[in-house]
């Protein structure tokens, strides 16, 4: 078996020269980069190497000899050490500006591209957002506590966490009363994780339903206790014994063995998106809306037009669309979200949203709906990007596209495909602070036919 590379702990001073792309302060050490948590451009720190490889080192920040103007007193005591955020650190204003930089970056390396012009970066509130997420579980027996918490820095370790900022604080300010109940349980040591999820306070209940997975079956004083906690602080409280389908309700639990409704409103389409526990939905509410009209806006939907709408999950964008267009596609490879975003549409009295599911990173070019006629594409895939459908939609067909981005990177690759390959404009781009705080960079990007 090969040895790890041997690491030296003695301390040295480093000068920051960037920042990479997942939050932390690039250096050089004898001509080998060096990727230092906790540091900002411009400072001059001293570090201790944490890992070793052929290409580069990591290290963290002992101490900032020389700080940043840029740099703030991150708000969370569990900065440095949880994993959840890495940019704290650094003032809000310039977050968004190196999010900004690293779009652009993307595209001139990867995309060889340039949009004509930067959008102004879109932005929400900054703390206490997050209303999805899940929570790492784990018994310490050497500490005689169990810990509820993200990944540490360290994904070895689930960090110690009395609040979270960047959590809704339903949730947030709940962590430690979260983890008195799991410690409290027979079955402790069989709850890996809890997931949360929050939509709009309705009834009995907050709006926030929490799902506990658990690898043995949970005994009655087990189930009493959680149900005890969730009439406590109005949270539905669901169970999860196996896969995504094995989700039940525990409480509260109508007669025919549903749970509570879950849903949110985007009161600016008089539309409202229920959903399940597991169900993917935007982390973050306010931006959201504000990214749905930005959305619409770019794409400038008539009442006349058709619109595709690709990887459409619930219907986030496809149900607002559907008040401003003649008729609206939604395609989405989980029949699940298929299932519901139709449902979604009809309880809202949409009978001009349809729905496919389609495994969109395969040949789809005998679907029918891929053979109708549409003005305008919206696009909203995951990381992977949209590469795959878009070398076989027929894309001339489209006055304008407008692509939504979790992942600067694909979005880069595939703005150069549309305008190197397919002769497209790559009009506008810009980001979208979906996560606060994190080096996630959620972007847009317009695209109109020469």
């Amino acid at each position: 078996m090969a040895r790890s590379p041997r690491i030296d702990r003695t301390p040295f001073e480093a000068e920051i020269l960037d920042l990479s792309h997942d939050g932390r302060g690039v250096a050089r050490r004898d001509g080998k980069a060096v990727f230092v948590a906790g540091a900002l451009p411009g400072e001059r720190v001293v570090v201790e190497q944490t890992a070793r490889s052929r290409h580069f080192d990591e290290a963290k920040t002992l101490e900032v000899l020389q700080a940043s103007p840029d740099r703030v007193d991150p708000r969370c005591p569990h900065f440095g050490t949880c994993g959840g955020c890495v940019l704290q650190h650094l003032a809000e204003d310039r977050q968004i500006e190196v999010k900004q930089h690293t779009l652009l970056e993307n595209f001139e390396r990867i995309g060889h591209v340039a949009p004509e012009s930067v959008l102004p970066p879109l932005t929400g509130g900054s703390w206490g957002y997050r209303r999805k997420g899940r929570f790492s579980v784990r018994r310490v027996e050497k500490k005689d506590k169990t810990l509820v918490g993200f990944r540490e820095q360290d994904p070895r370790f689930v960090a110690d966490l009395s609040a979270c900022h960047t959590v809704i604080p339903q949730i947030g300010s709940r962590i430690e009363a979260l983890a008195g109940l799991v410690d409290g349980l027979k079955a402790r040591a069989d709850i890996p994780q809890i997931e949360f999820i929050a939509g709009d306070a309705a009834g009995e209940f907050d709006g926030v339903a929490l799902v506990f997975r658990h690898l043995q079956p949970l005994g009655d004083d087990d189930r009493g206790a959680l149900v005890a906690f969730g009439r406590q602080h109005r949270f539905a409280i669901y169970l999860q014994p196996g896969g995504v389908d094995s989700v039940q309700p525990l409480w509260p639990v109508h007669a025919d063995g549903s749970g509570p409704s879950l849903a949110f409103r985007l009161p600016a389409w008089d539309v409202e998106l229920a959903f399940r526990p597991l169900d993917f939905i935007q982390v973050n509410a306010k931006l959201n809306e504000k990214m749905i009209a930005h959305a619409l806006g770019l794409l400038d939907p008539q009442p006349t037009d058709r619109v595709l709408d690709l990887f459409c999950g619930l219907g986030n964008f496809t149900l607002p669309l559907a008040r401003r267009v003649g008729e609206v596609v939604g395609v989405e490879g989980e029949a699940g979200l298929v299932a519901r975003a139709r449902e979604n549409a009809e309880r809202n009295g949409l009978a001009n949203a349809r729905f496919f599911a389609a495994d969109l990173t395969q040949d789809q070019r005998g679907t029918p709906w891929m053979r109708q006629g549409f003005d305008k594409l919206l696009l909203d895939p995951p990381r992977s990007g949209a590469i795959e459908v878009l070398k076989q939609l027929p894309l001339k067909q489209f006055g304008r596209i407008v692509y939504v981005s979790c992942h600067p990177g694909s979005l880069a690759r595939d703005a150069g495909y549309l305008v190197n390959e397919c002769g497209w404009r790559l009009k506008a781009a810009g980001v979208m602070d979906m996560f606060p705080h994190t080096a996630h960079v959620e972007s847009i990007a317009v695209f109109e036919a020469k």
